[in-house]
């Protein structure tokens, strides 16, 4: 088993991982996060659910100042994510990243649509949903080319250059002019033909041409298991899972995740237009990190918690558990080990599916509020984060608890084995015998 998965899949998790496009995609949308949280914390302030505390924030005005918050922080991740993605794209490339991630939010500012008021003194803006999650298509599509282009001039040295003697930031500016010229006013073509022929611009194009495609893998409960499964394929791997897989679904995710935040805004009472979001899959799904390894933790102190038990559970079971509470699973992924231990494959894969399939019919049927739009830092502890997820409803601590206990039943009997095999190293018996043992109720010889 081990051999099928490092001569077949391991070359193509290793190519996927160190693909220049996937990290800039991944490093760009990360460069938005904390603005996506720090909107998250106004939006809990606005929305705690004490009525009285809502009512008094209305009354008093200060919730319009909350949602302003809100959208000027949260509702930048696409306006963000394009300089971000060519930033690193072009860093990746020896060029200078701050330059280009300038001009590709430049380009990103000149392919979005202006809308005009009808007042006496004319007025011109831009629709925050464009700057918010629906621009998050726009950044990568064009971030990514922006920065393939600017890098294409540099190193092919058709730039203006300085002599040394000039600052070095000076030097850069003047760096960037040919590119950023050429790169800007190809953006400015694509704008004014679509615009000229009357066709749908950049953000409703590629939100059908890319968005549908992908919504299949981020916005469905089938797709959803099969990013899951890579997932920990790839984790037992010992490639990073989330850098892999997770990377090309992130804009779907947290689509939906500012989808049902403006729904939220809007009406709090009002049916929530998604199920799956980066906090369904970070608080429901990944509990403990990839492979819901918190399940995998909890057994390991529950073996640990006996009297017979192998040094190495006893030795795992602080060294996982705590920061495991916290969804840091690397001391288990890698001092266990998980990574490539056949044993615990099946609980690894099946865990988070569960969790998947579990939390997404609870919140389909009602039993379970659905995400709030709220963005949790990852390292929140389940139950406090369950609550806060689902816009303070008790039902998304529950949903966790229930998670977790699957998750628990899913692992104990595979990690038994593993304990069985541990205690037959250190006790220098073969694992035949220790089951005879058992079986006769002897103990096992220390």
């Amino acid at each position: 088993m081990n051999d099928l998965l490092e001569e077949r899949l391991l070359p193509i998790a290793v190519k996927l991982g160190s693909n220049r496009m996937l990290i800039a995609i991944r490093d760009g949308i990360t460069l938005g996060l904390p603005l996506i949280i720090i909107g998250s914390l106004f939006l809990v302030i606005s929305s705690f659910p004490i009525e009285a505390w809502t009512n008094w924030l209305e009354s008093t005005g200060i919730s319009t100042y909350l949602n302003k918050g809100v959208n000027g922080s949260f509702g930048l991740m696409g306006l963000i994510a394009s300089f971000g993605i060519a930033h690193s794209l072009a860093r990746q490339y020896d060029v200078d990243g701050v330059s280009a991630g300038i001009v590709s939010l430049a380009s990103f500012l000149v392919v979005t649509p202006n809308i005009f008021s009808g007042e006496e003194v004319p007025l011109e803006g831009i629709r925050l949903g464009y700057m918010g999650s629906q621009g998050l298509f726009v950044a990568i599509v064009l971030g990514i080319i922006t920065a393939l282009i600017f890098q294409w001039f540099i190193n092919h040295n058709i730039q203006i250059r300085l002599p040394e003697a000039v600052p070095p930031a000076v030097s850069r500016s003047f760096s960037a002019l040919i590119p950023g010229a050429v790169i800007i006013t190809m953006w400015l073509i694509v704008y004014a033909v679509l615009d000229s022929f009357d066709l749908p611009n950049v953000h409703d194009l590629l939100m059908v041409i890319l968005g549908k495609p992908m919504s299949v893998l981020g916005d469905t409960l089938g797709g959803t298991v099969l990013v899951i499964f890579f997932n920990s394929l790839f984790w037992f791997m010992g490639i990073h899972g989330g850098n892999v897989v997770n990377s090309m679904v992130n804009p779907i995710w947290l689509m939906n995740t500012d989808a049902n935040r403006l729904a939220f805004q809007a009406d709090r009472t009002a049916a929530l237009p998604h199920i799956i979001t980066q906090p369904f899959m970070d608080n429901f799904v990944f509990l403990g990190g990839g492979g819901a390894t918190l399940g995998l933790m909890l057994v390991i102190a529950l073996v640990a918690a006996k009297k017979k038990s192998s040094q190495i559970s006893k030795t795992m079971a602080p060294l996982t558990l705590t920061p495991g509470i916290f969804n840091i699973n690397e001391p288990a992924m890698f001092g266990l080990p998980v990574v490539l231990n056949v044993s615990l494959l099946l609980p690894f894969i099946l865990a988070p599916i569960a969790n998947a399939i579990i939390a997404y019919f609870a919140m389909s049927t009602g039993l379970v509020h659905g995400t709030v739009g709220v963005s949790i830092p990852w390292t929140m502890p389940p139950i406090i984060s369950g609550f806060l997820a689902t816009g303070g409803h008790i039902s998304g601590s529950i949903l966790q608890v229930f998670c977790l206990v699957i998750d628990v039943l899913l692992y104990f009997p595979f990690y038994v084995s593993v304990e069985k095999q541990n205690l037959a190293k250190e006790s220098g018996q073969s694992l035949e015998e220790i089951q005879a043992k058992e079986h006769r109720g002897e103990a096992v010889r220390d």
